[in-house]
This record gives C-alpha cells, sequence and structure tokens, in this order.
C-alpha cells in the first residue's frame, strides 16, 4: 500500500463546495479529487518523476 502523508489546508468555502461537487460528478472523495487536481497540474508542469503521474489509473476529464 501507498504511503500517505496528512496536512491541513484551509480553502474558501465556495472553492470547497465547488470541489466537492466535482469529486461527487467523478465518483471521487473530496481527498481523491485534490489528489487528482494536484497530481494533473505537476505532470502538466513536469514537476513529477517520469512514471509518478502513471501510478493511478482515473477516468479521463476535461477542463
Amino acid at each position: 500500500m501507498n504511503k500517505r502523508e496528512a496536512f491541513l489546508l484551509r480553502v474558501d468555502p465556495e472553492v470547497l463546495d465547488a470541489l466537492r461537487r466535482w469529486a461527487r460528478d467523478d465518483l471521487r472523495s473530496v481527498n481523491a479529487q485534490v489528489e487528482f487536481i494536484l497530481r494533473r497540474a505537476l505532470m502538466g508542469e513536469g514537476r513529477l518523476p517520469k512514471g509518478e503521474g502513471k501510478r493511478r489509473k482515473s477516468p479521463p476529464t476535461e477542463l
């Protein structure tokens, strides 16, 4: 099993509400949705080591 680290994130209530709706639409938990968004952004910026972005399969989403 992959090791996970916990951290506190403060976010605007409107952003959190939108994130919850998006996660529900994609059948993910809010935590999984945040990780999905962060991983996609990091991959797009070339900030993840090669192969790291393919660790988990997620359904494709459009921006």
